[in-house]
């Protein structure tokens, strides 16, 4: 046995659910790590018999949390708020750009509704939004570049398709906007944490995922990054006490907002879900967003080869630097719905997307998961 089979089986070892299922579903919801789902429990237990005489303590946890989702993208703390889902990030953007009236934002005609509903909204301030077609879920650059003219402000944009699984290059995406004088939105919910991203050297603008996905984390926890220049651009949306420099002072009122991107927090946190997000982004961090991309690419490209012997139809990238950790499929003259529910009866979760069935493994799968799946597909 190497290092590296050494290292993935403690890595499995830190997640239960492998102990009854082979899962297929993190592109929809991850379970817990073992040591984040023992943090939940401990702040439940602390919180039961201290009350809030321990609230300091919990939010020092949670600027710990913000300074590990930090490092996970290169990030300054002070770029990161605490969110409590992609929706509310990509709100945050919608709501708070400087729209002007004629003005418009270019996205895909296959995001996922959260990365298209709140642009859509902004039809009543004279906002546009563009949806390029998309080939089967393939990209096309000269597509985008074709969308956007003078009065293009935004491209908001998926890193990984939630059903086709295309992974963008964040780099050419950003080059492709910035030579434009266009501004980048990335829902990086279906790659953050498995796939390497250097905020520092991919001149992403803004970006947001929740913690529930690849990410290992709880639902209710994610992360929003606003790179540093922008800071006054946005115009706060979602004010409450806790988005002001002197939080803490309740009968002080003054507008004076926090000089980070905390001041997008206005009530109260989600302290029970960074307390399980915090081990999750230590997981990943120590193992290393370069390791697991190769890990959780092996399995999916595994899943690919074992899928394709017995029949089934890929509708995914299988080849190249577009692939992911999604990989959907359909068994030719199977009833897609039918076969999901025949494999969660048999203990393989995978999900049912646009009467298409999903899988997506993560680093903690093997290849005895792969081959159960097969079976029951079988």
């Amino acid at each position: 046995m190497s290092d590296s089979d050494a290292d993935w089986i403690e890595f499995r070892g830190q997640m239960p659910v492998t102990g009854k299922w082979a899962y297929f579903d993190h592109a929809a919801v991850s379970p817990l790590p073992k040591p984040s789902a023992d943090a939940l429990a401990a702040w439940a237990e602390e919180n039961s018999h201290e009350g809030d005489t321990v609230w300091p303590q919990w939010c020092r946890r949670r600027e710990e949390v913000r300074s590990l989702a930090a490092r996970l993208i290169n990030a300054q703390p002070s770029e990161i708020a605490l969110v409590h889902s992609t929706t509310e990030g990509i709100n945050l953007v919608a709501e708070g750009f400087p729209w002007k009236s004629g003005d418009n934002l270019v996205t895909l005609d296959n995001e996922f509704p959260s990365n298209q509903y709140p642009w859509l909204n902004q039809a009543s301030r004279g906002v546009e939004t563009r949806r390029v077609p998309t080939d089967a879920g393939r990209v096309q650059l000269d597509r985008l570049a074709a969308a956007c003219d003078p009065r293009t402000r935004l491209i908001a944009v998926s890193w990984v398709g939630y059903l086709s699984g295309w992974r963008l290059n964040l780099d050419e995406i950003a080059d492709l906007a910035h030579s434009r004088g266009v501004l980048l939105f990335v829902d990086a919910i279906q790659g953050l944490g498995v796939f390497p991203l250097d905020v520092r050297r991919t001149k992403i603008d803004f970006l947001a995922a929740d913690g529930h996905k690849w990410l290992l984390g709880p639902e209710g926890a994610g992360v929003f990054f606003l790179r540093s220049e922008h800071l006054e651009l946005l115009r706060p949306v979602g004010v409450g006490w806790n988005s002001v420099a002197h939080a803490s002072d309740y009968s002080r009122i003054e507008l004076e907002f926090k000089t980070s991107a905390a001041r997008y927090e206005g009530g109260s946190p989600n302290l029970p879900g960074a307390m399980a997000l915090g081990p999750s982004l230590e997981l990943l961090l120590r193992f290393g967003a370069q390791r697991l991309a190769v890990r959780v690419l092996e399995n999916a490209d595994r899943a690919c080869e074992r899928l394709r012997s017995i029949g089934a139809m890929i509708h995914s990238p299988h080849d190249g630097d577009h692939r992911s950790g999604i990989v959907s499929f359909a068994m030719p003259n199977k009833d897609s719905l039918g076969l999901r529910k025949h494999c969660w009866q048999h203990g393989v979760a995978l999900a049912h997307r646009s009467g298409k069935l999903r899988v997506s493994p993560h680093a903690s799968q093997n290849e005895e998961d792969i081959e159960r799946l097969i079976e029951v597909l079988k």
